[in-house]
């Protein structure tokens, strides 16, 4: 991993977090545009919204890999920060820019949405009669979901990935949201939500869409790195067999005896 001061010297660093940015800035204008409620028989289903944003990360992450390595959420970068695969700074900067780009995509399709059907411009909500310990534990867990999955497809020490990481990452945003967006919108993503709360000044419950995301990403990151990576696995089979070896060892001088 590199240094603080070793990123900020880097003109690769700066093009990352202009990544970050654009990235989030598309992701948010285009997945928000899939929730906005036209006149009947146009209002969106659950199954459209899901689709554009779980395809819409995929297609940025694919964009955006090589670039920034395509965090497009503070709730992966913090999971990188925490398990030191990224420096303190990287994280920081990439969580700015991940927060100024939500603002911009959420403004974008602000501006080009007419305003009478604009309605609450994706806003994540806390759905009817889901108390805020139930929000929370909902966005705890599609987040660790999300952030688990990302960790399993960067493991370069597994041997047995196959077909394409963006679409697995993508499938993992669209399978919680379709779980999750009638509990709270399915946010899995504390900047997609920051972005149009600062447009539309709502900020009900908000705290909600930071903390869930942010700790259920760091407990993923941890639980997968220290747990489940396939070196720790290997690592785990290893001292298996030489115990097992030992104890054989031990048995057949016991036997001689």
């Amino acid at each position: 991993m590199a240094s603080s001061k070793d990123d900020l010297r880097d003109p690769k660093f700066w093009r990352a977090v202009i990544g970050e940015l654009i990235a989030m800035a598309l992701f948010v204008m285009i997945s928000i545009g899939s929730t906005i409620g036209w006149d009947k028989p146009h209002v969106p289903s659950m199954v459209q919204i899901a689709l554009c944003f779980g395809l819409t990360i995929a297609t940025m992450v694919q964009c955006f890999g090589h670039v920034s390595g395509a965090n497009i959420n503070p709730a992966v970068t913090c999971a990188l920060l925490v398990t030191r695969k990224i420096s303190a700074v990287r994280a920081f900067m990439y969580m700015i820019a991940q927060c100024v780009g939500a603002i911009a995509g959420a403004g974008l399709i602000y501006a080009v949405t007419p305003a009478s059907v604009r309605g609450g411009l994706g806003v994540t909500s806390l759905g009817a009669g889901v108390s805020v310990e139930q929000g929370f534990a909902i966005e705890y867990l599609i987040t660790f979901e999300l952030v688990f999955t990302v960790f399993a497809t960067i493991d370069a020490n597994r041997k047995d990935l196959q077909g394409s990481a963006s679409l697995a990452i993508g499938t993992s945003v669209t399978i919680g949201h379709l779980f999750a967006i009638q509990y709270t919108g399915a946010s899995m993503n504390s900047a997609r939500s920051f972005g149009p709360a600062v447009i539309m000044n709502s900020w009900q419950d908000h705290w909600i869409y930071w903390a869930g995301p942010v700790l259920g990403g760091i407990t993923a990151g941890v639980v997968y790195e220290y747990l489940f990576s396939a070196k720790t696995t290997k690592d785990t089979i290893s001292n298996c067999m030489l115990a097992s070896k030992e104890v054989e060892l031990v048995e057949e001088k016991v036997s001689t005896v």
